[in-house]
């Protein structure tokens, strides 16, 4: 369940940075050259918002089942002076949480304006915020924060090449270098 989890966060992460552009995009177009607010536009706010909100729902459930998170709440006192564990037990949900939460109020601002122009100002202001928050929370494969690969692949597990230094089952990867053995699965992480 965790591998499919993670797979799919990573690619609704691009579906939810291609709805944040294409909305911001509309935004600052209808802004600039003050043009009434349509239907699409609207559904465009919609759509943009319920994506992230299911990343965000998609995110928490991997926060509780993530063995990195999990190190990280059993472990703080030491978790807390390591950079993996401490980007995705705090800095990584923490950020994430706040750039959904700016969404939904610029979503809902939008929404209650009275005047095109300014429903498309409200979206350029909260969802630029919102993107840039995004932007520096993501553990892009280039991060000298935290790497990740950009396209994760749905595959269950990978099992270990021989001749590496082999992980016991009450090890974590990240604290000894070590890959686990043969008859234990690391999964992705």
């Amino acid at each position: 369940m965790y591998p499919t989890l993670l797979a799919l966060h990573s690619v609704i992460r691009w579906l939810v940075l291609a709805g944040l552009l294409f909305a911001l995009f509309r935004a600052y177009r209808g802004w600039i050259s003050e043009r009434q607010f349509s239907r699409f536009d609207n559904s465009v706010r919609h759509w943009t918002a319920t994506i992230a909100h299911i990343q965000l729902v998609l995110g928490l459930l991997l926060y509780f089942i993530s063995p990195i998170t999990t190190y990280f709440l059993q472990h703080f006192n030491q978790a807390v002076h390591q950079r993996e564990p401490r980007f995705f037990g705090m800095e990584h949900s923490f950020m994430m949480v706040i750039a959904i939460v700016v969404i939904t109020i610029g979503s809902t601002k939008a929404k209650q304006k009275t005047t095109d122009n300014g429903k498309f100002k409200t979206l350029v202001i909260w969802y630029t915020i919102a993107l840039l928050i995004i932007l520096t929370s993501i553990p892009w494969a280039f991060s000298p924060f935290t790497r990740r690969p950009n396209f994760r692949p749905f595959v269950l597990a990978k099992v270990a090449p021989p001749g590496q230094k082999w992980l016991k089952p009450d090890q974590k990867p990240w604290q000894t270098g070590a890959v686990p053995q043969r008859n234990y699965i690391q999964f992705y992480e």
